[in-house]
């Protein structure tokens, strides 16, 4: 789930530009200090521990590490497994201070915070933490979502870094993947808390696609001040996992050579028809109302037929995190008619 542009480091940091980062303002400050972030129903981390991640890199430590530090995305998702990291960076506040949603359900009281935009983190911070373990996932290649290129030697040194691999498989497939890192450190995957949810994905991977749903044209796109971008379900695994369940989503003709979109100027707004358009709604991409100035996207008829919804692009991989979406999804579905 990638932002637009030549990569999705590229967009964050060129494509856009200054202008919408400003949208996700640091707003980071000081957060009360948190305990080991194991999970609270772990046993006793005792005796070596190892891990192989999704860079073939096999990780091993005289015991399971219990001071993590994590991308929010990562993070999120560990939350909703039980394991506490004592530290996160990436998009956790929004401009107004309030709670980005990508931050799912992780107490920013009971973590420290290394950054809150792109190309922040607080190396000289992250020191003092003394960290065991750094999990992040990653969009491109093997390199680390959010961690500075330009620190990437010192943070590695600190402490071994394990990175999950968001893009090539399903969502459940992630989702088992993510579980596997969790049960490593310390998380019980049979705890009420992550069956039920489980059980929930479940049910609402299945009530998603409705015969009604079934015939409604999806465009999945976000917006720039020059240009759209419309996604690719091939390489934005959450729009593969729509189409996967038997959803109608449009495949863009030309994708650009990184993969992730196919980009369009706002002249050719209306290059593919659709009953229902799923816009980005995350801070970085222009918001809908802003989008309805441009006259090409007025007039398009899912815009005029009010059947413009949020697209949650980077959704926490987790059971509780694709409930939250997949019912919304289904709900903004359930009030749309085919045009």
């Amino acid at each position: 789930m990638s932002l637009p542009a030549l990569s999705r480091r590229g967009f964050l940091a060129a494509g856009l530009g200054a202008t919408l980062l400003t949208l996700t303002a640091c707003g980071q400050g000081e957060q009360t200090a948190a305990p080991a972030g194991t999970a609270s129903s772990s046993a006793p981390a005792a005796g070596p521990w190892s891990f192989t991640d999704d860079r073939g890199k096999k990780l091993e430590l005289p015991k399971r590490p219990e001071r993590i530090v994590a991308q929010i995305g990562a993070a999120a998702v560990l939350w909703d497994f039980g394991v506490r990291p004592i530290a996160v960076f990436g998009p956790h506040k929004l401009q107004d201070g309030s709670k980005d949603p990508q931050i799912g359900a992780v107490d920013l009281s009971q973590v420290q915070t290394l950054g809150n935009v792109w190309d922040e983190f607080n190396v000289e911070k992250y020191i003092s933490l003394q960290p065991e373990l750094l999990v992040s996932g990653m969009y491109n290649g093997n390199t680390l979502w959010y961690v500075p290129e330009k620190s990437t030697a010192t943070i590695e040194q600190v402490a071994p870094t394990l990175g999950v691999k968001l893009y090539g498989r399903t969502i459940p497939e992630l989702i088992a993947k993510y579980g596997e890192v969790a049960a490593s450190l310390g998380a019980d995957l049979n705890a009420p808390a992550v069956t039920e949810a489980k059980a929930k994905f479940e049910a609402a991977s299945k009530a998603l696609v409705t015969p009604e749903a079934k015939q409604l044209k999806i465009l999945v796109m976000a917006g720039g001040p020059e240009s759209l971008w419309v996604a690719h379900f091939k390489d934005h695994i959450d729009v593969g996992y729509m189409k996967e369940l038997g959803l109608d989503v449009v495949v863009p003709e030309k994708v650009d050579e990184a993969g992730y979109w196919e980009t369009l100027s706002w002249e050719n707004a209306d290059k593919y028809e659709a009953d229902v358009i799923l816009a980005d709604a995350r801070a970085q991409s222009m918001k809908v109302e802003e989008m309805k100035k441009k006259p090409t996207f007025a007039k398009l008829p899912a815009v005029k037929a009010g059947q413009v919804y949020p697209w949650r692009a980077e959704q926490r991989y987790s059971y509780q995190g694709y409930v939250e979406m997949l019912e919304e999804l289904s709900a903004n579905l359930a009030k749309a008619k085919k045009l």
